[in-house]
């Protein structure tokens, strides 16, 4: 009987799902605006369960209308969404939320907690909501706030600050709140774990005049970095200790994801140049050895070879941080094909096998990721498409007729079935639902902070906003004219891929990208252009590498080079791998467009280790 009800169920989702795109080949503008309103029905129906429900427990389980704590047991959900009341312009809530944070939540507690998702929730939230409420220039000013948000979010930094006492300087995964980091606590941590650090701690040290906070998060920035191959390509996991690769599968989804993501993030928010330098080299050894049009692969950090043809969920992320980065044309193709593995399931699965075009085993569940609907924001944002208000209907429609719980939104255990689970993360609030309605609030015409703000934004890997304010951002201070930095003297260096890749009438001193790089204003995105050579970032100096400008050179640690190996390299500096991609594919890429790859090779049984690094 519990059969046939599930096949009956399935039967009127995929009715319901085809009704719903049925409604107009194209969004209007009317439909536009219902489904904004839509969607925060949608937040709210999840919001009101959770703190009806599980408040203050950490997040909610919308099947059995009960609470969980997941993280820490500090009302994980409600700080997830401060910021996501803000652009709804829910003041009271915003306020009511933010007194009662202030007054009741408390770090001293005896709880072992992951150093990553306990920085990008908790911390950036706690950021994101007192810069907001602590400036009348946002609207949202609280009169009786006092700094209540920024006190807690400093103390929680500073009883994080022992997981980075480091021989490497990247830290622990977990630390003690109260205890510390325990004599027992694993040494192996992910790269995206100890580089997903810098934005929040960054604002944290511009905030309270604290250096500390920026600098060791910056330091195990150097220290994965600095260990990279010599493909200039970074693996999943590291010895925290002796800074050996434990696992050496390189690619942009789980494990290593938001390390790319924060390395352009942290430049456009602080205008450090050389977190740019190191972005400038990862991204262009990403496309060469990882791009396989329009998809990504996993592949051997050392050799290059391919290891693992699969997509998953986190990879969707990345058109959307190609358009930060200014280069649209494959975040167009790549986006394209993700989106054909949503339409095909009705969700995306955490893991989509390029050799059998099927859901890899062991990773078929959807748990209310937000990646997908992200790139597909900030590529509405720079195109103004309306191919992609259709995919936000679409995938709105697989979210109202999949994923409702009576008292929230359930995580999908099986694309395939769609069976439901008992649990949302607290990134459906924080995220999902927050890209949603800032798509279709842009098609309507905006009027929210982010796009008619007092402020530029940059989003954190969880979705909090953190503004480029005079005292946050050195964008206008920076000395980033083009050139800056570029010697026409006796400075004599050889050509690099980069160079010899470049646009032969561009010189020294005037090769840049068409995005974000290239413009007075890099925050704005209606200066966003696609450039003219797919997968090459040009920075604000090619006469200089990322090592030479900073001195930082490459370990290594592993692999020993041979003396014919070390003759080549000077300085032991590892040259970047920028390389020029150039396809004559369709942007309409459908799912088989080019997923039969020759490059692209049958996996083995073995599973990935799962680490759900991006949130």
């Amino acid at each position: 009987m519990k059969a046939l009800n599930f096949v009956l169920q399935f039967l009127l989702f995929l009715l319901l799902f085809s009704l719903h795109k049925a409604v107009a080949n194209g969004v209007t503008p009317e439909e536009a605006r219902q489904l904004r309103d839509e969607v925060r029905e949608m937040f709210y129906h999840a919001f009101d369960g959770y703190m009806e429900h599980a408040f203050p427990l950490d997040e909610l389980r919308p099947l059995s209308c009960e609470g969980e704590d997941t993280l820490g047991g500090y009302a994980l959900t409600l700080i997830d969404s401060l910021d996501t009341l803000v652009l709804l312009g829910d003041r009271e809530r915003f306020t009511s939320s933010v007194e009662w944070i202030g007054k009741n939540l408390r770090f001293d507690i005896n709880k072992t907690v992951s150093i990553f998702e306990t920085s990008i929730r908790i911390l950036g939230g706690l950021l994101s909501a007192h810069l907001i409420a602590s400036d009348y220039a946002t609207g949202m000013r609280i009169p009786s706030y006092d700094n209540q948000l920024l006190d807690l979010a400093e103390d929680l930094a500073r009883r994080l600050l022992p997981a980075f006492d480091t021989p490497t300087g990247i830290p622990f995964g977990s630390v003690n709140l109260k205890y510390g980091v325990d004599e027992h606590e694993s040494k192996i941590t992910s790269t995206a774990g100890g580089g997903t650090l810098t934005l929040e701690f960054g604002v944290l040290s511009r905030l309270t005049n604290d250096p500390i906070f920026e600098q060791v998060t910056k330091n195990a920035v150097r220290g994965l970095w600095a260990r990279r191959s010599k493909l200039n390509l970074v693996g999943a996991h590291i010895n925290v200790f002796t800074g050996e690769w434990t696992q050496k599968d390189a690619g942009i989804g789980t494990s290593i994801d938001s390390f790319y993501e924060y390395l352009l993030k942290a430049y456009l928010l602080f205008g450090d140049e050389e977190y740019l330098f190191i972005f400038q080299e990862a991204y262009s050894a990403a496309m060469h050895y990882l791009y396989n049009d329009p998809w990504y692969v996993e592949v051997n950090m050392d050799s290059a070879a391919i290891v693992w043809p699969l997509f998953n969920s986190l990879q969707a992320f990345w058109p959307g941080l190609q358009v930060l980065a200014g280069d649209i044309d494959p975040a167009i193709r790549t986006h394209t094909a993700f989106f054909s593995v949503w339409k095909r399931y009705g969700f995306t699965p955490e893991g989509f096998n390029l050799a059998t075009l099927s859901v890899q085993h062991g990773q078929k569940s959807y748990p209310l990721r937000p990646e997908l609907i992200e790139s597909t924001y900030w590529l509405y944002k720079a195109t103004r498409d309306p191919r992609y208000l259709d995919v936000g209907r679409d995938i709105v429609a697989s979210l109202q007729y999949g994923a409702r719980c009576p008292c929230g939104y359930c995580h999908i255990s099986d694309v395939e079935n769609h069976k439901r689970e008992d649990h949302m993360e607290s990134f459906f609030l924080a995220e999902t639902v927050k890209y949603l309605w800032l798509l279709f609030d842009l098609a309507v015409g905006p009027d929210n902070l982010v796009e008619n703000g007092p402020y530029k934004y940059i989003f954190s890997t969880e979705g909090h906003l953190l503004p480029a304010t005079p005292q946050i951002s050195l964008l206008q201070e920076h000395c980033a004219y083009l050139g800056a930095y570029c010697y026409h003297g006796s400075l004599k260096e050889e050509p690099r891929a980069s160079d010899k890749s470049a646009d032969s009438q561009e010189t020294n001193g005037s090769r840049v990208s068409d995005g974000w790089v290239r413009t007075g204003s890099p925050l704005d995105s209606s200066s966003f252009k696609s450039s003219p050579v797919s997968g090459l970032i040009k920075g604000l100096c090619p006469g200089l590498t990322h090592a030479q400008k900073y001195g930082i050179s490459y370990l290594a640690s592993v692999d020993k080079p041979s003396e014919d190996d070390s003759a080549k390299q000077k300085d032991t500096v590892v040259q970047s791998h920028a390389i020029v991609v150039i396809s004559n594919q369709s942007a309409n890429q459908s799912l088989s467009g080019n997923s039969n790859n020759d490059n692209v090779k049958e996996s083995s049984e073995r599973e990935p280790e799962t680490n759900p690094s991006r949130s």
